[in-house]
């Protein structure tokens, strides 16, 4: 994902009244199944209508592990403010919030200010039940999980040397990368995410655990460890098969144990596999409802403690978690950083969370945008416009 320098271009659909009239003949949840694509297509090819029906379908299409919602959730008062006719400017682009919505192919958008929602509306046929995939969002839930087996014990810090706990790689290009490296995506290790190519990588890498194991271990190195940014969604699988190890346990139940339901998660929520009976997608997949995105952003801005006092995270662990690493001084560990001290969670076809803990603001987004690595920095001038327009309310 090459979020901070891709272009905006492919964000412009044509006009907001050819793209609100394509999104009002979106499948509906009713006749999903018959807009499923076919198994053996990639998810990154998928056209509008597979992507709206499999984006709300993903434990119909692939093999999922459940994450069980909160007896006690977490209250989300609302207090709903017009934001629709909030201006979005990036460049020569103007819009509104409502035109964003409709030309983005937006499917939830949530914005919650001092813990009430002022903001909350659907589209492509989605309500505030709908599940939705998150794609890379589940690695920014992945770093949390490993500061809470740091708390817990279960690893001893960032600096421990990774192949400790995956032996397999140890004769291979990630001898000297740390826990560090990985979730900084500064492995070093040669990589090409490119989605629009069918031959690259990410397109063509199988990740049943072994098989990931055997392609990744024969990758040159291209960088020492921690110089270089190069964004491996295979990385963040390692991270996810790395706490595995040390948790001893799925992520699954680690999550709904440690955040899903001491934080108050109200609805139950799944995370693909890398195959049947497997361990889950560390770079993809947690299906939630979109107020579950926003109560995740809220346990991020509480600096990981529960509405009980529990602190799950390592105190400190989301100011280190958010720092400028040394390869990209806009990304931490799995976390995008903005200039004004904000950051977010992002998965392709415009998934978010953003977290401005300054102005006490969180936005979930759920979307099916035409391209997979296209529109952030527009995304990034809609959170903008909605925290600078909340501001002065």
């Amino acid at each position: 994902m090459n979020h901070p320098i891709s272009q905006i271009a492919t964000l412009l659909f044509g006009s907001v009244l050819a793209v609100s009239a394509w999104s009002e003949s979106a499948p509906t949840a009713a006749d999903d199944a018959a807009h499923f694509a076919a198994a053996e297509s990639s998810i990154l090819f998928w056209n509008s209508e597979q992507k709206i029906a499999g984006f709300r379908n993903i434990d119909a299409l692939f093999p999922t592990r459940t994450i069980n919602a909160s007896e006690a959730p977490l209250s989300l008062p609302t207090s709903l403010q017009d934001l629709g006719g909030v201006e979005i400017e990036h460049g020569d682009v103007r819009m509104t919030v409502d035109e964003y919505f409709d030309q983005a192919k937006v499917a939830g958008l949530l914005v919650i200010k001092d813990g009430v929602i002022v903001y909350e509306r659907y589209g492509l046929g989605n309500n505030a039940q709908s599940r939705w995939v998150s794609f890379s969002v589940s690695k920014s839930v992945v770093s949390m999980l490993i500061g809470a087996a740091i708390e817990d014990g279960y690893i001893k810090n960032v600096d421990e040397m990774a192949v400790d706990y995956l032996p397999r790689l140890k004769d291979s290009s990630y001898a000297e990368v740390t826990i560090g490296n990985l979730l900084q995506m500064s492995s070093g290790v040669e990589w090409n995410e490119d989605y629009a190519d069918p031959k690259s990588d990410i397109a063509t890498v199988e990740w049943a655990t072994l098989s990931l194991y055997e392609q990744l271990r024969h990758k040159p190195r291209k960088a020492a460890p921690g110089e270089i940014f190069n964004y491996n969604s295979a990385e963040t699988n390692l991270a996810g098969t790395l706490l595995r190890s040390a948790i001893g346990n799925n992520l699954s139940t680690y999550l709904t144990e440690k955040i899903w339901q001491p934080f108050g998660m109200a609805d139950d929520a799944s995370w693909q596999l890398t195959e049947p009976g497997g361990g889950e997608f560390g770079g993809c997949c947690i299906n939630a409802t979109l107020q579950d995105y926003g109560r995740l952003g809220l346990f991020a801005m509480n600096n990981g403690v529960t509405p009980a006092g529990t602190r799950i995270l390592p105190a400190g662990w989301m100011a280190q978690s958010t720092k400028p690493s040394k390869g990209a001084d806009y990304y931490g560990y799995f976390w995008w950083l903005k200039p004004d001290g904000s950051y977010d969670a992002s998965g392709i076809f415009g998934q978010g969370i953003h977290v401005n803990a300054a102005e006490k603001v969180v936005i979930a987004l759920h979307s099916a945008r035409d391209e997979a690595d296209g529109g952030f920095e527009l995304q990034d001038a809609l959170y903008n416009a909605l925290v600078a327009a909340l501001s002065t309310r």
